[in-house]
């Protein structure tokens, strides 16, 4: 079975993304080069809801992306993955992408039982909630960095139910970032 993964990087008090939607406090490094270019080998599909996509979709992630310490993440070498976007409201699917409309959830965990890499849950919000509450997340990883972004937009969001997690993972990386890894437990 495949396996979703949640993971971004998030400010040490959960944020995702400052309020404006910024990501100038990312700590870009060889280091976290060499991670992401280990994560995306293992996945080939991503799950993105409205709002993810709709910021994603006007970034160029085939040049080098700025950071907030002076240096550059080359993120060229994101291979190709099928892209599923969860929206109520768009009434047809941007070219290259699958649209889903129907129950997430449900969609997800049949997603999982077909052949393939893992599945990455990109961004967070309302889809990441729902995903949660239909059991769909296997994974919970974080790049926490050591910055107090006050508000913005959090990684997670209020659950109606208590998750179970099983740390596999805890290391220091370059920037004074930490990286985390929780199985979740059933």
């Amino acid at each position: 079975m495949r396996t979703v993964t949640y993971s971004a990087a998030c400010s040490l008090d959960g944020y995702i993304a400052g309020s404006d939607g910024s990501f100038d406090w990312l700590y870009f490094s060889p280091d976290v080069e060499e991670l992401m270019g280990q994560f995306w080998s293992t996945v080939d599909a991503v799950l993105m809801g409205r709002k993810t996509w709709e910021f994603s979709a006007g970034q160029d992630f085939s040049a080098e992306e700025s950071s907030g310490d002076g240096t550059a993440a080359d993120l060229s070498g994101i291979p190709p993955v099928t892209t599923y976007l969860f929206s109520r409201t768009l009434p047809e699917a941007p070219d290259g992408v699958e649209l889903v409309t129907s129950d997430g959830g449900g969609f997800v965990n049949r997603l999982k039982q077909q052949p393939g890499k893992g599945i990455f849950l990109m961004g967070g919000g309302e889809l990441a909630t729902s995903l949660f509450e239909a059991g769909a997340i296997d994974v919970v990883s974080l790049n926490v960095h050591p910055v107090l972004l006050g508000s913005g937009v959090p990684f997670f969001r209020p659950q109606s139910r208590r998750i179970a997690l099983e740390l596999t993972e805890s290391r220091a990386i370059d920037g004074g970032c930490v990286l985390m890894t929780y199985r979740v437990r059933n």
